[in-house]
């Protein structure tokens, strides 16, 4: 009995849901959210149409899963700083190298915002800024705390989006955005308000 080979794709991907995810990150950064598409991934992806739904049930669920996957990673940087000057240029850099996911986690339009995984990783990417402003000396901040977070937010968040833009490449020149930032958040923290 001889076996017979079929042209159809094997349905099993491995991990599928790291795959979609991937292949998200690549239309966003791209073509931005708007493109997405679960049947356009599953293509892409070589497997049936509702196989991306069986992860994520639907585009906006994807979104979501790719928010939260973000504010971990952002997390993760932001914990490792070793001041609030480092924790910033972190941002920016997490911005640089994650454009996708920052595009998309700071689209609450988009998502789920009570879900679980998203509403944990917000708060724990929140609570490594907070800690960062906490490193720094009362004095030295010249306003409350919570506002010191809001100020260090706006700051990191504001250059990295102008910088994702590209509104800031004339300004910055060949100069590199990391130490540019730096060099604004010293002038900054030398003159409190």
């Amino acid at each position: 009995m001889t076996q017979q080979t079929s042209s159809r794709r094997p349905y099993h991907h491995g991990d599928l849901r790291r795959a979609i995810l991937t292949t998200a990150l690549d239309v966003i950064a791209t073509d931005g959210p708007s493109a997405l598409s679960l049947r356009d991934l599953a293509r892409r992806a070589g497997v049936s149409h509702a196989a991306p739904a069986h992860h994520f049930r639907d585009r906006t669920g994807l979104l979501t899963a790719i928010a939260a996957e973000g504010f971990g990673l952002l997390s993760t940087a932001l914990i490792e700083a070793a001041d609030l000057k480092a924790a910033g240029v972190r941002y920016v850099r997490f911005a640089r190298e994650h454009p996708a996911h920052f595009q998309v986690m700071f689209s609450p339009e988009l998502l789920r915002n009570d879900d679980l995984e998203l509403t944990t990783a917000r708060a724990l990417a929140g609570d490594a800024l907070r800690g960062a402003v906490a490193l720094v000396r009362p004095e030295e901040l010249g306003i409350e705390p919570r506002m010191a977070s809001v100020a260090a937010w706006s700051l990191a968040h504001g250059f990295a989006t102008l910088l994702l833009s590209h509104n800031l490449d004339g300004p910055l020149g060949d100069q590199d955005p990391e130490e540019a930032f730096r060099a604004l958040a010293a002038m900054l923290l030398r003159n409190p308000a």
